[in-house]
């Protein structure tokens, strides 16, 4: 009974802790779509947004077209500098790892629109990582890679580095994910 009692309790934290994780705004004028808890756990909060400066010169009639795979596309990373206020990482481990639970029991892909409605953010405690599509089409790309970029970028890019946070480029440009401190 008591074991019942102390499982009925965690649970019921660990809604309460994932339905307090404040939205998280990553651009000027950010208007949430969509909102919605991942990984096993149901403790990543995931966000589809409109960010109009990531996408104001993409035509709305693209945006019909086929998403184009860019699973596996090379990206340049670079930190932020100064050093100071980075993620935890290990916050951002459970983000990776939402991402990895979910390719297994979701699917290997997501799609990311164009124009305004081109940016998926997640986030967890500390850790705060978002993807941006900056072509002209919609993409998908593979939460297996945005789970390994996520888990190069955060303990690559701390104070010890000089860094907090970091992003990686699509080297064509055609995305970047980011990841910092919410």
């Amino acid at each position: 009974m008591w074991t019942f009692a102390l499982i009925s309790l965690a649970l019921l934290l660990s809604n309460v802790s994932a339905a307090s994780i404040p939205s998280a705004q990553v651009c000027e004028g950010q208007v949430t779509l969509s909102e919605a808890y991942i990984g096993q756990a149901k403790n990543v909060k995931v966000q589809y947004a409109t960010c109009p400066e990531y996408g104001s010169n993409v035509a709305t009639l693209e945006a019909r077209q086929a998403p184009v795979d860019v699973c596996g596309n090379t990206c340049d990373t670079s930190c932020f500098t100064p050093s100071g206020g980075g993620p935890n990482p290990n916050d951002c481990t459970v983000i990776a790892d939402a991402l990895l639970y979910d390719s297994q029991n979701v699917g290997a892909l997501f799609t990311i629109d164009t124009g305004i409605n081109n940016t998926v953010v997640m986030q967890f405690a500390t850790c705060l990582s978002f993807f941006v599509n900056q072509d002209t089409v919609p993409i998908e790309y593979c939460r297996t890679d945005w789970s390994a970029l996520i888990n190069f970028i955060a303990p690559n890019c701390q104070a010890t580095q000089n860094a907090h946070g970091g992003l990686c480029v699509a080297t064509n440009q055609q995305w970047f994910a980011q990841v910092n401190a919410s």
